[in-house]
């Protein structure tokens, strides 16, 4: 139990995408054993593969142990007022994440239109356009979600997801920034598919949303 908690704080330390390699030699432990305590930190959901498959970021039990543990972050008036016109200006789920340490972490799902799986995308961020664009913002992360996300950002300034999780709905995030410029969360809007195959008035609406609540949120 305890060279498990030790891998554990090690991937927290070392960051998502540590290599089993790395893990062995910072801890001392051998490379059997290493791969073992992966397995079964995998397996019980504490750690997921990165989408090449070649490294470790910590899991959906791990994030969710985190929400116990700390009171939930919540947005601030003045955000819940720009959210709350965006929800009345666009039909469909408008949602409010942050990018904590490789995870996910909602501060504000539409209640009307609610996340369909908050264990999945903690745990599977590559499957939906909110993990997607927070793994393409990171050099390290590869893999044919990924690259599609950066060349959905090159070209719509957001990532998107369309019918893969539900065939006639999809989703698609648009970066949170801080003022420095540093992507920190996003805007996420969850509808029907074909808003997202065509988002030119869904990131029309969502984008101004976005750049007024960068300074709020982050």
């Amino acid at each position: 139990m305890h060279s498990a908690l030790s891998v554990l704080e090690a991937v927290a330390h070392l960051g998502a995408g540590v290599t089993a390699q790395r893990l062995s030699v910072e801890l001392g432990l051998p490379r059997a054993t290493t791969y073992r305590l992966l397995n079964l930190l995998v397996e019980d959901e504490y750690l997921v593969r990165t989408p090449d498959l070649s490294g470790f970021a910590l899991g959906a039990k791990v994030a969710q142990l985190a929400a116990v543990a700390a009171p939930p972050a919540r947005l601030s008036s003045a955000a819940r007022a720009v959210v709350a016109d965006a929800r009345r200006r666009v039909r469909g789920g408008v949602h409010v994440v942050l990018f904590v340490e490789g995870r996910v972490v909602v501060l504000d799902a539409d209640p009307d239109f609610p996340l369909s799986d908050h264990t999945r995308l903690a745990r599977e961020p590559e499957r939906y356009a909110l993990g997607r664009l927070m793994l393409a913002d990171d050099a390290a992360a590869h893999g044919p979600a990924v690259d599609t996300a950066r060349s959905d950002l090159a070209r719509w300034g957001a990532t998107r997801q369309s019918g893969e999780v539900t065939p006639a709905a999809g989703c698609l995030a648009i970066p949170l920034r801080d003022g420095a410029g540093v992507l920190a969360g996003a805007v996420g809007f969850s509808g029907p598919r074909h808003r997202i195959d065509e988002p030119e008035a869904v990131l029309s609406a969502l984008g101004p949303t976005a750049r007024e609540l960068g300074p709020l949120v982050v």
